[in-house]
C-alpha cells in the first residue's frame, strides 16, 4: 500500500482517516448521499485528500475509475519524469511540480516530482521521489480551516506555495556557489577543478530553469482561467503572490545562467592564457636545449674528425696540432655561446 496519508475533511476539519482507498470511497459515497452539497465550497464542503508515494498500477486504475481521471493524466503519473505543467481535463486539473532541495554537504541540487490531481471534492497528491514536503503542507492547511473550505484549489495553492518557497534555499545555495567560482576566477586561481565545477553548476542551473520557467507560464494561464471562472478573490490573490515569488526565482535562475556563461568564457580565456604561457616556456626551454646541443655538437665534430685516424693528416705530426684542436673546440664553443646569448636563447 502506497498511501502516505489519507483524510476526509468537512467544513475545514478532518473527520476521518481511512486506511484504504475502498474505505475512502465508501465514506465519500455515504457523505454525498447524506448531503448532495458536499462537493461545493463552503461550510458543507467535504474534501478527500489522498496522499500517495509511487502508487501501483492497480491503485491508479482504482482512483481513475472512482474520480473519473483522464487517461492521459493517469499515463503521465505512471511514466513520471514530466515537465512542470497544469493541464485541465474537464472538471479536473492535473498539475506537475518539480521540487528542489539544495544539499549543503555535497553542494548539489536534487530534484523531485509531485503530481497533483484536483477536482470537485477531492485532491490526489502523488510523490515520485523523496523530495517534496507534502506532509508539512497538510499540517499547514489543516491549521487553516477557512482555507480548506474553499475546496481542492486551496490544497493546490498550498503545495504550490511550499514548492516555490523551497526554491529560495536552492537559489541561495547556487548563488553562493557561483560567487565562490567568481572569486576563484578573478583571483587567478582557476584550475581544472574550477572548470569542472562550472560545468556541474551549469547543468544544475539548467535543470532548475526547466523546473521553474514552464511553471511560471502555466501558473499565469491558470490565474487567467480562475479570474474568468469567478474564483474566490482571496484564492486568486494568494496564487498571484506565489506567481510573484516564482517570477523572482526564475529571474534569479536566468541571471545565474548569464553569470555561468561569463564564468565559462573567463575560465576558457584563462585556460588559453595558461596554455600560451606553457607553450612560451616550453619554447624557451627548447631554445636553451638546442643552444647547448649546438655548443656541444661543434667540438664533437672536430673531435670526431681527428678521431678518424686518416693516414695523411699533416697536423697530427705537428707539435702544436693537439693544442690547436683543443683551442679550435674551445673557440667554436665560445663563439656559439656568445651568438646564442646575443639572440637571448641562453
Amino acid at each position: 500500500m502506497s498511501i502516505v496519508d489519507n483524510a476526509v475533511y468537512r467544513g475545514g476539519q478532518r473527520i476521518a482517516s481511512p486506511a484504504t482507498l475502498e474505505e475512502t470511497y465508501r465514506l465519500l459515497a455515504r457523505l454525498r448521499t447524506e448531503d448532495p452539497r458536499c462537493t461545493e465550497a463552503g461550510e458543507h464542503c467535504v474534501l478527500v485528500w489522498i496522499g500517495l508515494y509511487r502508487p501501483s498500477a492497480d491503485e491508479l486504475d482504482s482512483l481513475a475509475e472512482q474520480f473519473g481521471l483522464h487517461e492521459l493524466a493517469v499515463e503521465d503519473i505512471r511514466q513520471a519524469e514530466q515537465r512542470p505543467k497544469l493541464d485541465r481535463y474537464g472538471s479536473t486539473l492535473f498539475t506537475v511540480l518539480r521540487p528542489a532541495v539544495y544539499q549543503d554537504a555535497t553542494e548539489t541540487v536534487d530534484f523531485g516530482e509531485i503530481h497533483i490531481v484536483t477536482g470537485p471534492g477531492f485532491v490526489i497528491t502523488v510523490r515520485q521521489s523523496e523530495h517534496g514536503r507534502v506532509g508539512r503542507v497538510r499540517t499547514r492547511v489543516e491549521s487553516q480551516p477557512a482555507l480548506l473550505v474553499t475546496g481542492a484549489e486551496a490544497v493546490l495553492y498550498a503545495v504550490l506555495d511550499q514548492t516555490v518557497d523551497d526554491y529560495y534555499p536552492v537559489v541561495e545555495g547556487l548563488e553562493n556557489d557561483i560567487d565562490e567560482i567568481s572569486d576563484a576566477l578573478y583571483s587567478g586561481s582557476g584550475d581544472g577543478v574550477v572548470s569542472r565545477r562550472i560545468y556541474q553548476l551549469t547543468r544544475e542551473v539548467s535543470a532548475f530553469h526547466r523546473a521553474v520557467a514552464p511553471l511560471e507560464l502555466e501558473l499565469r494561464q491558470f490565474l487567467e482561467e480562475l479570474a474568468g471562472a469567478g474564483a474566490p478573490r482571496e484564492l486568486q490573490h494568494v496564487l498571484r503572490d506565489v506567481l510573484d515569488h516564482l517570477i523572482f526565482v526564475n529571474n534569479k535562475v536566468e541571471s545565474f545562467q548569464a553569470s555561468l556563461t561569463n564564468a565559462l568564457m573567463l575560465d576558457s580565456t584563462q585556460l588559453a592564457a595558461r596554455q600560451n604561457e606553457a607553450a612560451i616556456e616550453q619554447n624557451e626551454q627548447m631554445k636553451r636545449i638546442s643552444s647547448w646541443a649546438a655548443i656541444l655538437f661543434a667540438p664533437s665534430i672536430i673531435g670526431s674528425v681527428y678521431g678518424m685516424n686518416f693516414r695523411f693528416m699533416p697536423e697530427l705530426s705537428w707539435v702544436w696540432g693537439y693544442p690547436m684542436a683543443l683551442g679550435l673546440m674551445l673557440v667554436t664553443g665560445v663563439v656559439l655561446y656568445v651568438v646564442f646569448r646575443f639572440k637571448r636563447w641562453l
